[in-house]
């Protein structure tokens, strides 16, 4: 935090363009260090004022009797990268800048912002916004900001939120305060004309005080900061929960490859904070639920969910969820489902879900007992109680998960439904997750589980390879096939053996060479994807077939664009595979080098069927990947099929994803499509090559 610390936790403010009207933007911001309690120095800034309430108000900067650690600035935006100079000169070191009429305006707004951030840099000053609300440091009673949450109550909790929206940001930190979750910073970063999302965000997870970082994000403009930021959090075993719009963005509309079509900025954003352990929440009270269970529980040990419930109906749903998120819901132990069955009525349910009846409405303790013992299985990593309304046993239930709590070493969520605001209250104070539903409940859990995945892996992670010997030609565009091949085995992908030909006869001799059967494709940097041009033909076995093949394929690329540079045909020696993949790399503007491994063939962009990763990815993460696909089951073998051999299929990932990596930007787009994998191995046999 020591950068940001002038910022976060400064000892000295001054308020440039403070008013005595405690309602408006610019007088909010003293009223409230005044009400809240702050303890540090403060210098009113206004030339219309000799006096603000109590406290002496300067004239301009430099009167000022020292060099201030913040300054708010609440000023018009034509002043502001005047005021930014001046505070340089008098050697203050950070500002919150709350004007608007910046970047957000258009092109105009755009160049007064490039004048105050130089201006800040410039003065050596860092500088939150500008059109932001600013920040609140609960622990330290720093109030530098107009926002309605500094209206209420700021006792300081273990959450940082950090937010690019000042409104909604409000919104949710006010929702957190009705839940009990103390934030112990609130900040907006606004237009991040300095300081970022990231470096917020980096600062106050260094708090000590600080469990849980929370944000939310509108855009990614540095993906390297972020995933620097993500690994820290796993070091530091703070979990970071993040709120990210704009899901449906149409991605690169000018893409050649599949990958390129596919890369979406947030299918990208998603696939790399999955990599580096970040949770994201879909919306707003998501986010909270997670932060709630995050903020008190520790991370579990497996992916293994007990749930003990009141309502069979409830149990069914919350195992629906489950296997949709990928938990287990395992059948108790023999043991377990024993001592369960001494525990609760003959007519309950013992299996898991364990259904405790109705009958604990009378008797409070059937809940209790259940819990115990279904955290005690083995196979058991994390576990959730569902109980409704239970008014007059409300202080007791309450009482009765408290010792629960403090007795486990498994994670504990209760879910209770329509519960009396005293027990909600109290359980809470307690450090007692409780949420609102079945459902949240769950997902809640899945985040524990996803959690406790990512510090296991990162504290035993392997680093990703980095090829450093690569050579690419200076030419850009469509490369050749063959070219192309050369680049991809010599960073250790696998491909299908390729020869060119100008002619049929050359068609022939390339055939005889590879030995049949073989393929024949056309080779035109105008044709991307040659199957759409009927310009492919497989499985020929002899040369009659293979001149034959020449001479269609010619006839239906040029009908399918008569004015196509054609170079002429490759022939590709068959290759056998159960499965067909697609691996593609693509240099993402935010994170850099991608790399995708998804189900392919010529439907992928339609399926949508992949995984993204910030490349270089380890063995680990590629096999991650794999697992992450909704038809990746058939990578177990179906309907009679051996399995394909996933170490190969994850090698090659790799390889691809060491490629991209050490090509930087240079590669555009990359496809590998189909990739072939099958018990004996994986290989490419067609593959899309795309340099900058």
């Amino acid at each position: 935090m020591n950068e940001l610390r002038p910022l976060l936790t400064p000892e000295s403010i001054a308020i440039l363009g403070a008013s005595p009207d405690a309602g408006k933007v610019n007088g909010r911001p003293l009223r409230f260090l005044l009400e809240k309690g702050y303890s540090g120095r403060i210098f009113p800034v206004n030339p219309k004022y000799d006096r603000i309430g109590s406290l002496r108000c300067y004239p301009d900067i430099g009167s000022l009797p020292e060099a201030v650690d913040l300054a708010v600035v609440a000023l018009p935006a034509r002043m502001v990268a005047g005021a930014v100079r001046d505070l340089g000169r008098r050697g203050v070191r950070s500002a919150v800048v709350f004007s608007s009429g910046f970047a957000e305006t258009g092109k105009a707004g755009q160049a007064l912002e490039d004048e105050v951030t130089a201006a800040a840099r410039d003065a050596g000053l860092r500088l939150c916004g500008p059109n932001c609300l600013g920040l609140v440091n609960a622990f330290d009673r720093v109030t530098a900001t107009f926002s309605q949450f500094a209206e209420g109550d700021l006792t300081p909790g273990p959450v940082a939120f950090v937010t690019q929206s000042g409104a909604f940001g409000t919104a949710i930190a006010a929702l957190a305060r009705r839940r009990g979750l103390g934030l112990g910073y609130f900040v907006n970063t606004g237009n991040e004309g300095d300081v970022t999302f990231a470096e917020v965000m980096h600062a106050v997870l260094g708090d000590p005080r600080i469990r849980v970082g929370a944000g939310y994000l509108e855009g990614v403009k540095n993906g390297t900061a972020l995933v620097a930021l993500a690994q820290e959090a796993l070091a530091l075993g703070k979990p970071l929960v993040l709120t990210k719009v704009g899901r449906t963005g149409s991605g690169a509309r000018a893409a050649v490859s599949h990958t390129g079509m596919l890369a979406g900025a947030d299918q990208v954003f998603d696939g790399v904070i999955r990599q580096h352990g970040i949770l994201r929440a879909r919306n707003e009270e998501q986010m909270l639920d997670l932060i709630e269970v995050l903020a008190c529980c520790e991370p579990a040990r497996g992916n293994g969910l007990g749930i003990v419930t009141q309502s069979g109906g409830a149990g069914v749903l919350m195992c629906d969820r489950a296997e949709e998120l990928g938990l287990r819901v395992p059948v108790l132990a023999p043991e377990t489902q024993r001592a369960l069955k001494a525990a609760i009525p003959d007519f309950g349910s013992i299996g898991n879900p364990v259904d405790v009846t109705g009958q604990s409405v009378a008797d409070p303790r059937l809940l209790g007992e259940s819990v115990r013992i279904v955290l005690a299985d083995p196979q058991i990593h994390v576990a959730i109680v569902w109980l409704q309304l239970m008014e007059a046993h409300a202080e007791r239930l309450v009482a009765l998960f408290e010792e629960i709590r403090a007795d486990a070493t498994k994670p504990l969520v209760v879910c209770w439904l329509a519960a009396p605001e005293r027990a909600l209250r109290a359980l809470r104070e307690r450090g007692i997750a409780v949420l609102r539903g079945g459902e949240p409940a769950v997902d809640a859990c899945a985040a524990l589980v996803r959690y406790g995945e990512a510090r296991r892996a990162h504290a035993g992670r392997g680093e990703a390879r980095r090829n450093a010997r690569l050579e690419l030609p200076s030419a850009s565009g469509i490369l050749g096939t063959v070219a192309a091949r050369s680049i991809l085995e010599a960073a250790g992908v696998r491909t299908a053996p390729v020869l060119a030909a100008c002619d049929a006869a050359e068609a022939v001799a390339a055939a005889e060479r590879l030995g049949y059967p073989v393929a024949v494709k056309v080779e035109s940097p105008d044709i991307p994807h040659k199957t759409e041009a009927q310009g492919v033909r497989l499985g020929l076995a002899d040369a009659a077939s293979v001149r034959k093949a020449f001479e269609e394929t010619m006839v239906a690329v040029r009908r399918w664009r008569h004015d196509a540079r054609i170079a002429g045909v490759v022939v590709q020696k068959m290759a056998a595979g159960s499965v067909e993949l697609v691996v593609g790399l693509k240099h993402d503007p935010a994170f850099g080098p991608i790399v995708m491994a998804g189900m392919g063939g010529v439907h992928v962009e339609a399926t949508g069927d992949v995984a993204f990763r910030r490349a270089p990815v380890t063995r680990a993460q590629a096999l991650a990947m794999l697992d992450e696909l909704r038809a990746g089951a058939v990578l177990n073998g179906v309907r009679g099929r051996a399995p394909v051999d996933r170490e190969a299929l994850a090698q090659l990932i790799c390889a691809a994803s060491e490629l991209g990596a050490a090509a930087g930007h240079r590669l555009k787009e990359c496809d590998l499509n189909p990739v072939l994998a099958g018990p004996e191995g994986a290989l490419a046999v067609d593959w899309l090559m795309v340099l900058d």
